[in-house]
């Protein structure tokens, strides 16, 4: 296992990473890339500073007194799982300290370390669900194979964890009625599914696109309406334990 992993940025006050208030690690890399990521600068494994285990285990106990009954440390990215062997005993370590641990992933990653990882150290996950169809999946992230999220999924449920579901709403792209219901209906047997968080569409990282060279290609569409927003939870609500706009 390695004893470092490669961190874009962390942020000490979290409230929209899981519960309470979090310690968020934004790990560098990602194995997608998702035409409207806000934090482009972290999808190439380049760059990022080097963090021992043992330092980030440090700053979170001296945030512990923030973090309260439900807060704890959220792992995001890139894409966290891409460096699980690190994960593995910083979770470890974390959950000896008694603080919370959270992993938000795209669940493209999937093998016996990421089972290891979410089977004995996590206590949450958010996985975010970026399409409900393949064409729509590849036009979006440039990946291939939606099919892998359910593996994760399908895994979690079957240990009995919580795991939380992350749905972005692009007006045109991913707000679909019907995508929707099928959305819903893929999901609504599971026992183990707290949530989902509803992420509307912004365009906060447009000019990080702009500062890396690239055309930020959704620069036509528009942000949500209210009126859209609360639709798409109407559609969802009779699906989910819970639905929440961010």
């Amino acid at each position: 296992m390695s004893d470092k992993l490669k961190v874009h940025s962390i942020e000490s006050f979290g409230t929209h990473d899981g519960p309470g208030i979090r310690m968020v690690i934004f790990l560098q890399g990602c194995n997608l890339k998702c035409l409207y990521c806000h934090n482009p600068d972290t999808i190439t494994v380049q760059g990022g500073m080097e963090y021992s285990i043992e330092e980030l285990v440090k700053r979170a106990e001296n945030m512990k007194p923030y973090f309260g009954k439900l807060g704890g440390v959220t792992v995001s990215g890139g894409e966290p799982l891409l460096q699980t062997k690190a994960l593995i005993p910083l979770f470890k370590a974390l959950k000896e300290a008694d603080i919370h641990t959270n992993i938000d992933t795209n669940g493209s990653v999937f093998n016996d370390h990421v089972k290891l990882l979410l089977d004995d150290y996590s206590d949450l996950i958010m996985v975010d669900i970026k399409h409900t169809n393949e064409k729509g999946f590849n036009n979006l992230t440039g990946g291939k194979n939606l099919a892998k999220n359910m593996e994760i999924i399908e895994h979690r449920e079957k240990t009995g964890k919580a795991f939380w579901l992350r749905y972005v709403l692009i007006p045109g792209i991913t707000d679909d009625p019907q995508e929707l219901i099928k959305l819903g209906e893929t999901f609504k047997n599971f026992t183990c599914l707290e949530k989902i968080e509803i992420q509307p569409y912004h365009k906060l990282g447009t000019h990080k696109w702009e500062a890396l060279g690239h055309d930020y290609m959704l620069n036509h569409i528009e942000e949500n309406t209210p009126e859209q927003l609360e639709k798409v939870k109407n559609i969802l609500t009779p699906y989910f334990k819970e639905v929440k706009i961010n």
